[in-house]
């Protein structure tokens, strides 16, 4: 059984919304904060959490979707990826889990259980998988947010509330303000 297209646009539009909020953080990321190191956490970088975000992408692709013939995309170094770099991996990364979802959404609602998914944690209804890969990046978003305020780098305010023009961010293509 397929569910109905309407409710997989739905899904995939509120999976393209918070990749472009994603984007849109890391693209206004200032040059002088992306290398620097994490307080207590001597060796991750901003520039590695936007790498962890891209990367997770990519194997959660792979784990759930490579049997099927989801093509899994290119990770990133996490030491060297330029931001330019990131957002482009991104765009590809986000690609692969639309294709995780669009095969929930034709198998019934259900991701398929793949041999590779052993960790079994992850309910693989499309709406448990959109919601956690949806909390996944908040939760980096914040990080980076909060990273720069320990820095004493606040993000300006047209930045972090930028991060928030879901309504903008759901229009194909829309760049915020």
């Amino acid at each position: 059984m397929r569910l109905a297209s309407d409710f997989e646009a739905m899904l995939l539009t509120a999976w393209q919304t918070n990749c472009r909020a994603t984007e849109y953080l890391i693209g206004h990321i200032p040059a002088s904060l992306w290398a620097s190191k994490i307080p207590g956490h001597p060796r991750r970088t901003v520039r590695s959490i936007g790498a962890h975000l891209h990367n997770a992408r990519c194997g959660w692709t792979r784990t759930l979707g490579a049997e099927f013939g989801v093509p899994t995309p290119q990770r990133v170094d996490q030491k060297k990826v330029t931001r330019r770099q990131l957002i482009a991996a991104l765009k590809r990364s986000s690609n692969g889990i639309a294709a995780l979802l669009k095969m929930g959404c034709a198998h019934g609602g259900n991701i398929p259980p793949s041999k590779a998914y052993v960790w079994r944690n992850l309910p693989l209804d499309v709406a448990h998988v959109l919601a956690y890969f949806v909390a996944h990046e908040a939760h980096h978003r914040g990080q980076m947010t909060l990273v720069a305020r320990q820095l004493d780098r606040e993000l300006p305010s047209e930045v972090t509330d930028g991060i928030w023009q879901f309504r903008t961010f759901s229009r194909q293509g829309a760049k915020p303000r």
